[in-house]
């Protein structure tokens, strides 16, 4: 293999004889050493393989209209998504502001260390359980009266109750006044009745379970 120098060799060096640069002159001339710069190979420029140019075709086939539609609208997509912001905050801030409602709720429920239903829902209450037995349903307006009462315990004291609470559970619950439970343990006892044991409720036992459930909640409404 040839012998590579660059061509921008030093000069040979000079001599007053000029044996040197005939010397150098000679150097030069030998075959096997090359003196004149090679010229590097053309670099091969790598292609694209096929899936990436398919991919770039069809996104830019199908998502040029929505490229072109977005940016003539892009100042109305602009306010659209404003508004949304907006509402979504709202609703935020409206949940914070349910959550806190029902924690104060259940706070002041709390310092007075009874829990009793509001009166008007309690009287709500008792109206659809009585347009449930009027109809001869009295199974279903028992269990209403139970499932309700509960619900209402969930919202108020959630701290009393588990996902695994049973009624007679949470009718036993030293938390809840005296006539609280003895009306949970009347309407409790009609309902497993109706549901485990299937025995058809009647009216005197629709009349048992109200008579319980109103003389704790709403004193007064004992009697439909």
């Amino acid at each position: 293999m040839p012998f590579v120098t660059d061509s921008a060799a030093p000069p040979a060096p000079l001599h007053a004889s000029g044996a040197g640069e005939a010397a150098w002159n000679k150097v030069r001339a030998m075959g096997d050493i090359q003196f004149t710069p090679l010229t590097p190979p053309p670099r091969k420029i790598a292609e694209n393989p096929r899936w990436l140019t398919a991919t770039v075709e069809w996104l830019s086939r199908h998502m040029a209209p929505f490229g072109n539609w977005l940016a003539e609208h892009f100042r109305a997509v602009e306010i659209g998504g404003a508004v949304l912001l907006v509402l979504l905050v709202v609703w935020m801030i409206w949940g914070s502001l349910r959550g806190f409602k029902r924690t104060g709720r259940a706070a002041q429920t709390a310092e007075a260390g009874i829990w009793r239903p509001d009166a008007a829902m309690a009287t709500a209450l008792l109206s659809d359980a009585d347009r449930l037995a009027a109809e001869g349903r009295f199974d279903e307006a028992v269990h209403l009266l139970l499932r309700r009462s509960f619900d209402d315990i969930a919202l108020t004291r959630p701290d009393w109750l588990t996902p695994a609470s049973t009624a007679r559970e949470i009718a036993r619950l030293g938390a809840l006044p005296a006539a609280a439970r003895m009306a949970f343990g009347v309407i409790t006892v009609e309902v497993e009745r109706s549901r485990y044991a299937l025995h058809p409720l009647g009216q005197p036992d629709w009349s048992r379970a109200r008579a319980a459930y109103a003389d704790f909640a709403v004193p007064g409404r004992g009697l439909a």
